[in-house]
């Protein structure tokens, strides 16, 4: 019988959940019975997906990661509706491609603010509730350009780069108290990230990229370790692309 964790009645927070990475993440978490309190800024996105899993399963929250008063409500949420948290999964993010010179000011610092700070708030929302609770999992979802950067990608890999840092310090930081903090790095994926900020919404090689569910089955595989186990760090690429 293989040592894996039941999720079944478990509850996570997803940010980021209206599209891509997020939306799979939350599709098969509820899959393996798990509950969702999911966060994105668009409303009718978040509807749909609520509908999607049943309102038993998932509740939905408006929300700007950049607000650590939205990042608290979405953690309220969750266990205001379950009364318990079990796991967080940063997921919002930015994607912005091209040279330093490329980009407003604004676009840029939009990015930035979201990609690192969002999940700070994040994860400072949902931490002392997984103290309470005696521990825990925060699994980032982050990129492999933060560990190296393209050409065309420097201000968005240096907010991958702040990530890992982050998640880094905070594996040292929170694992004596039975929070698990794991990374999740995967290559360029086949959302609608970036596209029309660097990235073409028919890009002829996305053919060999990443799939949205092939991340979040990370997501859950790292979620159902044993808890004697931890995954730092996951990076993931398809057998079509470079590494």
């Amino acid at each position: 019988m293989p040592d894996v964790r039941d999720l079944a009645g478990t509850v996570v927070v997803i940010t980021g959940a209206t599209a891509g990475i997020g939306r799979e993440t939350a599709r098969r978490l509820v899959a393996e019975g798990a509950r969702v309190a999911i966060g994105g800024r668009r409303e009718a996105r978040l509807r749909e997906l609520v509908a999607e899993l049943g309102e038993d399963n998932a509740v939905g929250v408006v929300m700007d990661v950049r607000s650590p008063q939205d990042n608290a409500r979405l953690v309220e949420a969750a266990t205001g509706r379950w009364g318990r948290l079990d796991s967080v999964v940063p997921n919002a993010g930015i994607g912005r491609y091209g040279s330093i010179l490329d980009g407003s000011d604004g676009e840029l610092a939009a990015m930035m603010d979201t990609n690192y700070a969002g999940t700070v708030w994040t994860v400072r929302a949902a931490v002392p509730v997984l103290l309470a609770a005696g521990g825990g999992d925060v699994v980032v979802v982050s990129s492999v350009a933060g560990f190296r950067g393209g050409a065309d990608e420097a201000v968005y890999a240096g907010t991958k780069h702040a990530q890992v840092g982050l998640a880094g310090a905070l594996d040292r930081e929170l694992r004596e108290h039975g929070i698990r903090v794991t990374l999740i790095c995967p290559a360029a994926t086949t959302t609608e990230f970036a596209v029309g900020a660097g990235r073409e919404a028919h890009d002829p090689r996305a053919r060999v990229w990443l799939e949205p569910g092939d991340v979040a089955d990370a997501v859950v595989t790292t979620l159902r370790q044993p808890r004697r186990v931890r995954t730092a760090v996951w990076t993931l690429w398809s057998m079509g692309q470079d590494s």
